[in-house]
Formats: structure tokens, C-alpha cells, sequence
């Protein structure tokens, strides 16, 4: 336990002594807060203008987190950096002889990484859900409507499993640039194409990021309806970070440092 306790420490230390981490998660958070409301604000002047089918299917909560699509970019850089960075620094080999049994050092690694984003994900959740209804102003949510709780804290979910499934393909690829390079257009574009072409739909729905954002959805859309709820598109979110930690552990147990 004891030795346990002083990696937690030491993997903290790394996480809070390199600037690019720090920077990305204050990213992060003002990219999602600030696109959310201005959002929310053109939502507000259009919401007039729409049909009655419209403005029955609008969901306000989930307009609030509509900068999560770029804030979850920080959060992929995020996880990432705190893999690879050690790998392009050369320090992993440091730190595997300094802890040697590799099941621990990756454990305490993700438990410190996932602690930091669960604070900072629900933080950012609630305050860009704050931030976007008080601008919606008569359409605006409130936090004890039904559904809206569990949408929130969802999205603090959300920006963590994204993090946490970053890491995981991080300690498989090992570089920074490879990771981002495969993550990037992973996310941003073929989870895109195949989600929005009928051929793929199918598919797409059951990609880490289409599913996982169904937590953040109070209103069903009534066009195209999918297979699962909120809960069950996060638990797919969870499938797929779970596979890719254990990809990564798996490599990392296997190849020399």
C-alpha cells in the first residue's frame, strides 16, 4: 500500500508539473462553457421561428453542451499527453525501473488521470448547463425536470470515458503524434461520415462518441430512434474504453520500454 501511495504521488506530480496538461484541461473547459452559450444564444433568436414539431422536440439541456464537440477535443489531447509524453521524453524508461511491477504503474496512472477529468468533466458539465439556459431564457431547463440530472452529470461522464479511451490508445501507439493522428480523425471524421450516411448509420451508432452522447439527451429524437437509452449508450462508451485500456495494458506488459 505503501508503495502504491507514492506512485499515486508521483504520477500526480507529472500530471500537474507539465504545462501542455494543465493548459489543455483549462481548454477544455472554456471551449465547452463558451460554445455552449453562444449556442444557446442562437438558439434563443431562431427558437421563434421554428415549426411546432420543432419547438416540441427541442431539448434545452442538451443544446447547453453543444461545445462538447470541441471540448472533447482537449480531453483526447488530454489523454493522450499524459500517456505519450512519457514515451517521447523517454521517461517511461525511468519509470518502469523505478516501478517495476507494470500493472501498478498503469494503474495508479489511470486512477490519478481519472480523478483529475471526473472533477473537471462534472465541473464543466454543470457550469456549461448553468451557463447555457440562462441565456435561453422562456425555453430554458431547470436541474429538477426529469431527465436533466442524469444528462448533466452524463456529460461529466462523457468527457472522462473520452479521456480515459484516449489513454488507452495512447499506451498502444505510444507516440503523441501517431495517437492524435489515429484519435483525430477517428472521432472527427469517420464517426461523422458513418453516422450521418443511411448505408453506416447503423454502425456508427454503436462508435464510442455517438453512443456515449445519448447520456446527455433528455428529448428522444423521433427520427432514426436507436436501439438503447442513455444508460445504454454509455455502458457501449464504457465497452469501448475498457477494450482500449486493456489493449494498452496488454502492450504494455508485453514490449520493452
Amino acid at each position: 500500500m505503501a508503495e502504491v501511495s507514492r506512485v499515486l504521488r508521483s504520477e500526480w506530480t507529472k500530471i500537474k508539473s507539465v504545462q501542455s496538461t494543465v493548459w489543455t484541461l483549462g481548454a477544455a473547459v472554456l471551449v465547452t462553457i463558451a460554445l455552449g452559450m453562444l449556442i444557446c444564444i442562437l438558439v434563443r433568436k431562431d427558437f421563434g421561428a421554428r415549426s411546432a414539431r420543432e419547438q416540441l422536440a427541442f431539448d434545452p439541456t442538451n443544446v447547453s453542451f453543444a461545445g462538447m464537440s470541441l471540448g472533447q477535443l482537449a480531453m483526447i489531447v488530454f489523454g493522450v499527453l499524459v500517456v505519450s509524453n512519457e514515451y517521447s521524453t523517454g521517461m517511461i524508461r525511468t519509470s518502469l525501473a523505478a516501478v517495476p511491477q507494470r500493472a501498478t504503474f498503469l494503474f495508479c496512472k489511470l486512477l490519478v488521470a481519472t480523478a483529475l477529468i471526473l472533477v473537471v468533466g462534472l465541473v464543466t458539465s454543470f457550469a456549461a448547463f448553468f451557463a447555457g439556459q440562462a441565456v435561453l431564457g422562456d425555453q430554458r431547463a431547470y436541474l429538477s425536470d426529469p431527465g436533466v440530472l442524469r444528462a448533466v452529470i452524463g456529460g461529466g461522464l462523457y468527457m472522462t470515458l473520452i479521456a480515459l479511451f484516449s489513454m488507452g490508445v495512447a499506451a498502444m501507439l505510444r507516440g503523441p503524434l501517431l495517437s492524435l493522428g489515429v484519435l483525430m480523425p477517428f472521432f472527427f471524421l469517420i464517426s461523422s461520415i458513418l453516422g450521418n450516411v443511411s448505408a453506416t448509420r447503423k454502425v456508427g451508432r454503436y462508435l464510442p462518441d455517438q453512443a456515449g452522447q445519448k447520456i446527455m439527451q433528455v428529448v428522444t429524437p423521433t427520427a432514426d430512434p436507436v436501439p438503447y437509452g442513455p444508460w445504454g449508450g454509455l455502458a457501449i462508451m464504457v465497452g469501448w474504453t475498457v477494450a482500449a485500456l486493456l489493449g494498452g495494458f496488454a502492450l504494455l506488459q508485453k514490449r520493452d520500454a
